[in-house]
């Protein structure tokens, strides 16, 4: 009986560990924060279904990654107008975020609030045409569906950007 509780708590901790691990790997591929965003179309409202293509060496961190990189797209690159979408430039400049550098860090932190305005809009998926081997890694396309509306509010509401009212 020692001996089965022993080996139970062995593998919940060998579990843990490689969970974590791949967890790491995916904060540590997503900080470099290399990905393309294209629209797929206009979802409920205020939102979009944007198509994320994130690098990893693994596919499971690359489909991790997807959510974060969706919203970091959101925030600083904006996307060009396709499949019904209307072109949407970046909510936040280079000069915004070096000013606010410490609320992004913590935004975009392992379990950071960029997860509140992001879901997965398919069952988690992946067709093989978003499943490629590129030299050493995989890039891997994964749709998911940000609520921009309740983004830019909330970014208002924190004085990191200027309400579309303030005028320019």
């Amino acid at each position: 009986m020692k001996t089965l509780k022993k080996a139970v708590l062995f593998s919940c901790v060998v579990l843990m560990v490689i969970s974590c691990g791949a967890s790491k790997k995916a904060v540590v591929d997503t900080d470099s924060f290399r990905y393309e965003i294209v629209c797929q179309g206009v979802g409920t409202q205020g939102s979009n279904l944007i198509k994320v293509f994130s690098y990893s060496k693994k596919p499971n961190v690359a489909i991790e990654s997807a959510k974060k990189n969706a919203v970091h797209g959101i925030l600083f690159k904006g996307f060009t107008g396709a499949n019904g979408c209307a072109p949407q430039r970046a909510l936040v400049s280079p000069a915004v975020y070096e000013q606010n550098r410490s609320f992004f860090d913590n935004f975009f932190a392992e379990n950071g609030n960029y997860s509140r305005y992001v879901s997965l809009s398919s069952d988690g998926s992946i067709d093989a045409k978003d499943r490629l081997k590129v030299g050493n890694e995989y890039k891997i396309g994964v749709v998911v569906s940000v609520n921009i509306a309740s983004l830019r509010r909330d970014l208002e509401s924190a004085g990191i950007i200027k309400k579309l009212s303030s005028g320019f």
